[in-house]
């Protein structure tokens, strides 16, 4: 049974430290940037591969620090990422970042994760994340794909369209939802999605 709760993180108001800057810092620097382009990350590392700096390069909000892991390098962050290809330095980074109370990321490793960056398809405003538990970050990535495919681009009209009459709506609180309740049912409807984001408002 999964048992985490999912949740969508400011990582654009937040601090992340990123330890290591080989092929797995430089894929979870992808998956932070692709979710948000001005995600606050300080990567630090030994050294770094062309291509992580290629991508650290595409914003200034990404910071690149040559050297080896510190505890000091915790100060001021929220969530740290271990990935390097050193077990003993990750599971420093998970011990001394969970002395501070900061949630952590080791790559591979999902015993000593406070969290897992899932899968996640995103189409204009909606966002949704996809969890295997850990179990296969495959199977998310499969999932990822097909819902891409599914879901058309105009959905981002539809939230737009429905953004603009939840503004109409007068009445309390428990007013407001039950309108928007009806007004979406249709949303669940196989093949309704595409009809709705044509319905202007």
């Amino acid at each position: 049974m999964n048992h985490l709760y999912p949740i969508f993180l400011k990582v654009h108001e937040l601090n992340v430290l990123l330890i290591g800057g080989g092929n797995v810092g430089t894929e979870k620097l992808q998956f932070l940037l692709k979710s948000s382009p001005n995600a606050q990350v300080t990567a630090v590392s030994r050294e770094f591969s062309q291509d992580f700096l290629d991508l650290a390069s595409t914003t200034d909000t990404v910071t690149v620090i040559e050297d080896v892991y510190h505890e000091k390098y915790l100060g001021g962050k929220h969530i740290v990422i271990a990935a390097t290809d050193d077990k003993l330095v990750n599971r420093q980074v998970r011990d001394e970042a969970k002395e501070r109370f900061l949630l952590v990321n080791v790559a591979d490793t999902p015993d000593l994760c406070d969290f897992y960056l899932g899968g996640i398809v995103t189409k204009g405003n909606l966002k949704i994340a996809i969890s295997t538990n850990g179990k296969s970050p495959t199977a998310a990535k499969r999932l990822r794909q097909l819902l891409e495919e599914v879901l058309p681009e105009e959905i981002d009209d539809l939230l737009d369209n429905l953004n603009a009459y939840r503004d109409t709506l007068k009445g309390d609180f428990e007013y407001k939802v039950k309108a928007m309740n009806e007004i979406t049912e249709g949303l669940v409807k196989k093949g309704e999605i595409k009809n709705l984001a044509y319905n202007k408002s």
